[in-house]
C-alpha cells in the first residue's frame, strides 16, 4: 500500500459484545461439522450397505439404508443446510477480508463443491424414495453417484480449509495458482484423517437408526457391521490425524506447544480410545445399543470432540485467518505478489489506522484530551475484538488478558514492547502510533471489571 493513501479498504468490523463474533461464528460452524462430516461418512456407508443389500438379494438391508437416509435428510441436510448459510453470513459479517482471500482464490473451486453438493442432495432423495422401486443395478448407480459426490465435496473444502492454514506452495504466493495453493502434505493427511473420522461418525449415527430396528438378529448383525467401520475409522483416523500434526507449519506447531492446553493432544487420544471402546463393547455385547446410549455418544462426540478440535485448528492459524497474509483483524500482513496484494503495515505505521478506517467517526480521526478514551475504544473494536471480547465475556476477554492491572503505562509498554512490534506469535502485529497505543491504553485500563475478576 502507498503511505500516501487516503483510506483503506477495511470493512465496518462485527463487534459482539456478549459472546464475541469468534463464539458466534464457532458455534455454528461446529454444529455444520457433525452434520456435514456425518453425512458424508454415511453417503460411504450407504453405497457399501447398498452395494451388499444388492449383490447377496437383502431387502432388510436396502431397508436400513432407506430408514438411514431419512435419518440423513432430517438430521444432515436440513440442519446442514441451515448451518451452512449461517456460516457464510457469520464469516461475511465477522471476517469480510479473510472470506473474500478466499473467494478471490477459491471461487471456482466451491462453485464445483456446489455442483456435487447438488448431486448428493438429488442422490439422498433418490436414495431413499427408490429403494426397492427399482431394479437393482439401477440403484447401485444411483448409491455410488451419491457416495463419490458427496465425498468430493469434502475433498474440494478440505483443501480450501488447509489453504486457510497455509498455502500448500510457498511459491503460491509469488505464482500463484490454484493448485499451489490448494495441494500440500497437511491437505491430503486432512484429506484421509477427516474420510476416516467421518466414518466413525457415521457409525456412531448409524446406531441410532439400528437402535430402532425391530428384527433382533438383524439388529445384532447391524451394530456389529457398524461397530466395525468406527473402529477402523477411529483407529485409521488417530494415525492420519498423527500424521497430519507433522505436516503443520513450523508456526502452528509452536503454537500448539505452548498456547494449546497442554491436556489437548491428551485429551483427543482419550476420545478416541473411549470412541474405540464403545464400539468394542458394541462387538462384545451388541444388545446393549440403545437410543439414549447412541445419542449420548453423538453429543459427546461433538462437545468433547469437534468443539475442542475445531478451537485449536483455530488457534493454530493464528495471527492469520486465510493464507498466511490476512490477519485476523482484517489487515493485510504481507505482500503478495501473484495476487497484486501489499501489505497495510507500513501505511498504518505512517498515518495509523484511525485516519486510514473509512468508518471510524470524523471528530476521532485526531485524537485529544476529550476523545481519548473513546479513540482507544474504538482502536479495541477495530484491532482486538475479533479475537477478544473487551469486557469478561467473549472468546479470550480482556477481563483475563489485563485482570489485576490497572496501570495505564504498564499497559502501553505491553502493547508498544508484544503487539506494535509484532513479537507474540499468536497475535497480528498491530502498528500504532504513540497516540493510539496511549489511548489504548488508558481505554483498557478504564474498563471497569478488573476488580470483579481479582476478587
Amino acid at each position: 500500500m502507498d503511505n500516501s493513501m487516503e483510506i483503506l479498504g477495511l470493512y465496518p468490523t462485527w463487534y459482539q459484545p456478549a459472546l464475541g463474533s469468534g463464539w458466534v461464528l464457532g458455534i455454528i460452524a461446529v454444529v455444520h461439522v457433525l452434520a456435514s462430516h456425518t453425512s458424508v461418512g454415511a453417503a460411504l456407508v450407504s453405497t457399501w450397505l447398498a452395494t451388499v443389500a444388492v449383490r447377496r438379494n437383502r431387502p432388510e438391508l436396502l431397508e436400513y439404508v432407506r430408514r438411514y437416509g431419512v435419518f440423513l435428510l432430517v438430521f444432515s441436510y436440513v440442519l446442514g443446510s441451515i448451518t451452512g448459510p449461517g456460516i457464510w453470513f457469520s464469516a461475511t459479517v465477522a471476517s469480510p477480508r479473510g472470506l473474500s482471500a478466499l473467494i478471490h482464490s477459491y471461487v471456482w473451486w466451491w462453485a464445483t463443491e456446489w455442483v456435487f453438493f447438488f448431486i448428493e442432495v438429488i442422490g439422498i432423495y433418490l436414495l431413499v424414495y427408490l429403494a426397492g422401486k427399482v431394479d437393482g443395478r439401477s440403484y447401485l448407480k444411483i448409491a455410488w453417484i451419491f457416495g463419490l459426490a458427496s465425498w468430493a465435496t469434502m475433498l474440494i473444502i478440505v483443501g480450501i480449509l488447509s489453504f486457510m492454514m497455509w498455502p500448500g506452495q510457498e511459491r503460491w504466493f509469488t505464482e500463484g495458482g490454484t493448485l499451489n495453493g490448494f495441494f500440500g502434505l497437511y491437505t491430503f493427511a486432512q484429506i484421509l484423517s477427516r474420510t476416516c473420522f467421518m466414518l466413525m461418525a457415521a457409525a456412531l449415527a448409524g446406531g441410532l437408526i439400528a437402535a430402532y430396528l425391530r428384527d433382533g438378529a438383524f439388529r445384532l448383525e447391524m451394530t456389529r457391521k457398524l461397530a466395525w467401520v468406527g473402529i477402523l475409522g477411529a483407529v485409521l483416523g488417530a494415525v492420519f490425524f498423527q500424521w497430519g500434526l507433522t505436516t503443520l507449519p513450523e508456526s502452528a506447531q509452536l503454537l500448539m506447544k505452548t498456547r494449546l492446553p497442554g491436556s489437548f493432544v491428551p485429551a483427543m487420544w482419550a476420545i478416541l480410545a473411549a470412541i474405540v471402546v464403545y464400539f468394542a463393547a458394541l462387538l462384545l455385547r451388541p444388545g446393549a445399543l440403545n437410543v439414549p446410549l447412541a445419542g449420548g455418544m453423538m453429543v459427546g462426540l461433538l462437545i468433547f470432540g469437534i468443539w475442542p478440535e475445531e478451537r485449536a485448528r483455530e488457534s493454530m492459524r493464528k495471527p492469520y485467518v486465510a493464507g498466511q497474509f490476512v490477519y485476523s483483524n482484517q489487515i493485510i500482513a504481507r505482500d503478495v505478489p501473484a495476487l497484486g496484494v501489499k501489505s497495510e503495515l507500513p501505511a498504518l505505521e505512517a498515518r495509523g489506522m484511525l485516519a486510514l478506517h473509512p468508518f471510524i467517526p470524523q471528530h476521532l480521526r485526531r485524537i485529544g484530551e476529550g476523545n481519548e478514551l473513546e479513540a482507544g475504544h474504538a482502536l479495541a473494536i477495530v484491532y482486538c475484538s475479533n479475537c477478544h471480547g473487551l469486557g469478561t465475556t467473549g472468546t479470550r476477554p480482556f477481563g483475563e488478558m489485563f485482570a489485576g492491572n490497572r496501570d495505564a503505562a504498564d499497559i502501553e509498554r505491553f502493547i508498544k514492547g508484544a503487539l506494535v512490534t509484532g513479537n507474540m506469535v499468536n497475535m497480528p502485529r498491530i502498528p500504532l502510533r504513540d497516540d493510539e497505543a496511549h489511548a489504548l491504553a488508558q481505554f483498557i485500563a478504564s474498563l471497569p471489571l478488573w476488580h470483579s475478576i481479582t476478587r
